[in-house]
């Protein structure tokens, strides 16, 4: 069954990483057909540039293929790719910055998921909580995005689907109070996992991220290490301006991974590595469809295996 899964994974992720990965794995292999000088080490910059690694990680991997050569001018391309491969998934494999904190063996599991509108937020609530479901765990949601009435009725719609309570506030109402609200159903029912769907935030709008801080504030109450996790949903199709929403978020509350959507419309999958190198932020999920349980948890030797391919 595990075999079958991974395969499954495997499959799905190869299939959304067809554009970044013929843009990484199918030029490598024709660049280093030919002699590797220095006008291929820099058009393997340009490569891995354009495949949104950002400037300095892209020119990083060239210097450490420019090194290998030094040490050794045999190697052939197959090496070369590799030891590239290796490279990256070393990067993924470092541990995070911020270890996520062991929960209360006394609360439920207190996820907020926070994120600008459009980049499949609420979509993700749904598809994170059916994804504990499947591991047989009680998950409530709770909608705290009341400045859009499509959002409340968008994850009541979802949660009834998944047959999940969920708990909601009027439009327009306290955030913090449907979050505090939820955090406490999730106690009197016995919920093992709390999800919070929070306000599609732009990250230039310090008022806005300020009411972040005071959902966050609200959970504390309730559970003194809760929310255990904060989740950051992103639009892979943003590219390199999704570093700059992960540090304006983090400022104002501390992101413990990433939820990567709609990497199948764009060739831009590197951001994820990106955004590991620079901020040390763990890729949690990762999206491979539309489906609700088109939800993977990422896996490091997979997504680049798939990428290289």
């Amino acid at each position: 069954m595990i075999f079958n899964f991974l395969k499954t994974s495997y499959t799905a992720i190869k299939k959304i990483l067809t554009k970044t990965g013929s843009l990484i794995g199918n030029k490598l292999r024709a660049l280093f057909q030919g002699p590797i000088d220095e006008e291929a080490l820099e058009k393997l910059e340009q490569i891995l540039y354009e495949a949104d690694l950002g400037v300095h990680y892209a020119q990083e991997l060239t210097n450490h293929v420019r090194n290998r050569l030094k040490k050794d001018s045999s190697l052939d391309s197959a090496a070369l790719i590799d030891g590239l491969r290796q490279e990256i998934l070393n990067n993924l494999l470092t541990p995070p910055k911020n270890a996520i904190p062991n929960p209360s063996s006394s609360a439920p599991h207190v996820i907020l998921v926070v994120g600008v509108n459009g980049n499949g937020k609420t979509t993700s609530v749904a598809k994170l909580a059916r994804l504990y479901q499947k591991e047989g765990k009680k998950v409530i949601v709770g909608a705290a995005d009341t400045f859009r009435a499509a959002a409340i009725e968008q994850l009541e719609t979802w949660a009834g689907r998944l047959n999940i309570d969920i708990v909601k506030g009027n439009n327009k109402s306290d955030p913090a109070a449907v979050a505090f609200d939820t955090v406490s159903a999730g106690k009197a029912r016995g919920a093992d996992v709390v999800i919070i769907d929070t306000a599609g935030r732009l990250q230039t709008k310090t008022p806005l991220m300020q009411e972040l801080e005071k959902i966050r504030r609200s959970c504390n109450k309730l559970s003194a290490d809760a929310p255990q996790e904060t989740l950051l949903v992103l639009d892979a199709t943003t590219g390199q301006n999704g570093i700059d929403q992960v540090k304006t978020f983090h400022e104002f509350t501390p992101i413990t991974g990433l939820i990567l959507t709609k990497l199948d419309g764009s060739a831009k999958g590197g951001v994820v590595l990106s955004i590991h190198k620079q901020l040390g932020v763990p890729i949690k999920y990762i999206g491979v469809g539309e489906g609700v349980d088109d939800l993977e948890i990422f896996d490091a030797p997979t997504f680049v295996n798939a990428l290289f391919e």
